[in-house]
């Protein structure tokens, strides 16, 4: 085999957690029986639930391969912290609420034989209304950004090119790192079979308070990259929402959207 082919490349999974003791442990479980080698670096953002203390027993049964660090701070600042913790020749992430398919890392390093950057297909559980909604996609160059990254995965030649995850974002700080890798020549690539299984908002509050950040993090991107509403295609945005939760979701964002024009500001250039 090519030595600088993706399969057989060791995978660094990095976990940026806060207070996912309901969780945790289904998605160690899916981390532990996927195909070596694989190193899983877990960085805590500050949890005050029983989080740690199952992270804790992961590491002590499993060793060196499970890695916890404590490194509060915004999503981007705590998983920039594990990327350098990070050894592996591919760099992937996964979301505390998540459980990975058991050939989750084999597909990925699969499609990394050729490719850079390689998005998986995201399966959601929980309310069926919630389940059924699709993601509002945004192209860049024909590619879709959106892809969520708790099912991506990177050559580390990418993030080391886009130098990782911009801090200033409250969310889409992953949008944030495709649009450049885009921009920087990278072609995200799909791969149907590389599987995560994602947990919905348990409660209305939750998918409401969900719905408004992810609408706060859509501005920081048109405040950080320029208008980027060309980049959606209105009809699927409308179109798919026309059921109640989906008109609940949009409303959010959108008021999400209007309060990070108010208040949001970008950081000032050194």
């Amino acid at each position: 085999m090519n030595a600088d082919k993706g399969a057989g490349k060791k995978v660094s999974v990095v976990l940026n957690i806060l207070n996912e003791a309901r969780n945790i442990r289904d998605l160690m479980d899916s981390l532990v029986t996927q195909e070596p080698p694989v190193e899983v670096i877990v960085v805590d953002a500050g949890s005050w639930d029983k989080t740690v203390e199952y992270v804790t027993s992961y590491v002590n049964k499993y060793g060196s391969y499970i890695k916890l660090f404590h490194h509060p701070g915004t999503r981007g600042e705590s998983t920039n912290f594990g990327l350098k913790q990070a050894t592996g020749d591919i760099i992937c992430f996964i979301g505390g609420d998540c459980i990975a398919n058991p050939f989750w890392l084999r597909e990925m390093r699969k499609t990394l034989e050729n490719g850079k950057i390689v998005a998986g297909r995201t399966l959601n559980m929980g309310y069926q209304p919630f389940e059924d909604m699709g993601r509002i996609e945004l192209y860049r160059k024909d590619s879709d950004i959106s892809y969520p990254s708790c099912n991506m995965g990177y050559r580390r030649e990418v993030i080391e090119a886009v130098r990782e995850f911009d801090p200033w974002f409250i969310t889409a700080e992953d949008i944030d790192l495709n649009l450049r890798a885009v921009d920087s020549g990278y072609k995200i690539v799909y791969n149907d079979d590389m599987v995560v299984y994602h947990r919905t908002r348990g409660t209305m509050w939750g998918f409401v308070k969900q719905a408004f950040w992810n609408g706060y993090g859509r501005k920081q991107l048109t405040m950080k990259h320029g208008s980027l509403w060309s980049n959606y295609d209105p009809r699927k945005m409308f179109d798919r929402n026309l059921e109640f939760w989906g008109l609940v979701r949009l409303v959010a964002a959108f008021l999400g959207y209007g309060y990070a024009k108010v208040n949001a500001k970008l950081p000032k250039k050194e």
